[in-house]
């Protein structure tokens, strides 16, 4: 009997078909930028969970050094130091907790909400480093009174009895080195704790938005196809205006360019720009350029605000909510045109075809970036106006720890003009 499956003479099997294996996709170049992005703050949450860590246990050290200093200790000397230092360590520890609990939000609801109570985790932190330092103040206060009365309040003796009882001051004698470095490594702790605290509150100042602002514009890198337009408003055929931002530059070359419109004839009638430690505004054209030197440094929150008026040809550089340049003659009597282009990180300085040559963008601009020019970092509370602001006004849209993100311009608003990021520009929270 032949089997079921047997193969009879002349029968070729067919072969199976094997399935392709799965080809994984290729990473762009945008993928792995956005990898390292979620990779990055993966690591600055990682970075904040171990610093709670660390103060966490700081604080357990603290105490128990400052109980191990009591139990050395008797007499009323002894009793009251145990008492104030009880009552220190609560009142640290106590602080504390409620200061991390602000300092990290919960949930989504709270995270957006952040940016608006900064104020008082700020004012938390102050009040947490100031109690530090009281209480070091005060440890080192009771270790002079202590180390002074020590072997009289302390034990209950007078000079004239210790000085029968040699045995006994010699054993005093042999604690007073213990208990001076109890307390040099009760103070040691409190200054590190406070200096731990002191970087907490600096790195919860950088990260945070200033003035109020619950969004940022993040470009992550120079390039010509990273930038940002802006639909303004009104038609910006005007004859005075303020432009004013809030920037918190990653890298600044020569010349960078942070706000940017102009037209097909000229594609340089407003700048805001930033050299390597400067601040440039033209008008007009490059010819007619106002710059103010020294006033970037480094990679922190800057607010800058440029005003022109083409009556006295008045143009102004702020920063930090001070005036600090202003020269007369600056284009006058001339007024910017309408139908240009604005972009934020970048100026569309190419030109010459009447009509697009294909794909987005503005007739007589295309493929005009340069990524010598564009900006990398944060962006926020941009705002313009078609006048003059006060110096009132930009002293309060200046201040850090303000709400100058709740006052808009009429021409472009914040938060409420139509702003499309290109590229890897990104609007952040």
């Amino acid at each position: 009997d032949t089997f079921y499956n047997e193969i009879g003479d002349g029968e070729t099997p067919e072969p199976t078909p094997t399935p392709v294996p799965c080809s994984s996709r290729d990473l762009t170049k945008w993928d792995k930028l956005f990898s390292m992005l979620e990779n990055s703050q993966m690591r600055e949450n990682m970075m904040l969970q171990y610093a709670d860590d660390i103060i966490k246990v700081e604080m357990g050290s603290l105490r128990g050094e400052m109980l191990r200093f009591v139990a050395q200790y008797g007499g009323s000397c002894g009793v009251a130091v145990e008492t104030a230092g009880r009552r220190m360590a609560l009142q640290l520890e106590g602080r504390f907790k409620e200061t991390m609990e602000r300092f990290k939000p919960r949930d989504q609801t709270s995270a957006r909400n952040s940016a608006g109570t900064s104020d008082h985790l700020d004012e938390r932190l102050q009040q947490l480093l100031s109690a530090t330092l009281l209480q070091a103040t005060r440890l080192a206060k009771m270790e002079h009174s202590c180390l002074r009365n020590g072997p009289r309040a302390g034990m209950g003796m007078d000079v004239k009895t210790v000085s029968k009882l040699p045995e006994a001051a010699g054993n005093q004698e042999q604690q007073v080195p213990s208990r001076e470095g109890a307390l040099d490594g009760l103070l040691a702790a409190l200054q590190q704790t406070r200096e731990e605290l002191g970087e907490v509150l600096r790195s919860s100042r950088q990260r945070q938005l200033p003035a109020g602002c619950e969004m940022a514009l993040l470009f992550p890198m120079r390039s010509r196809r990273i930038y940002t337009s802006v639909i303004p408003e009104v038609p910006l055929s005007i004859s005075s205006f303020t432009i004013c931002m809030w920037v918190k530059p990653t890298a600044v070359s020569n010349r960078t360019v942070l706000f940017s419109y102009g037209n097909r004839r000229n594609p340089y009638e407003i700048q805001l720009l930033l050299g390597q430690s400067s601040a440039l505004f033209t008008i007009g054209g490059e010819a007619h350029l106002v710059e103010a030197r020294g006033v970037v440094s480094g990679s922190e929150w800057i607010h800058l605000c440029g005003a022109w008026t083409s009556q006295q040809g008045l143009a102004t550089l702020w920063a930090g909510g001070k005036k600090v340049t202003s020269t007369p003659g600056v284009a006058e009597g001339h007024v910017i045109p309408d139908g240009g282009s604005l972009q934020l990180g970048q100026e569309r300085n190419g030109c010459c075809p009447l009509t697009p040559s294909g794909g987005s963008g503005v007739a007589g601009f295309e493929e005009g970036f340069d990524p010598k020019l564009a900006f990398a970092g944060k962006m926020t509370g941009v705002n313009m106006w078609d006048r003059l602001l006060s110096e009132g006004e930009i002293t309060q849209l200046a201040l850090r720890e303000g709400q100058g993100c709740e006052q808009r311009g009429n021409v472009v608003a914040w938060g409420a003009t139509e702003m499309v990021p290109h590229g890897g520009a990104q609007f952040v929270n």
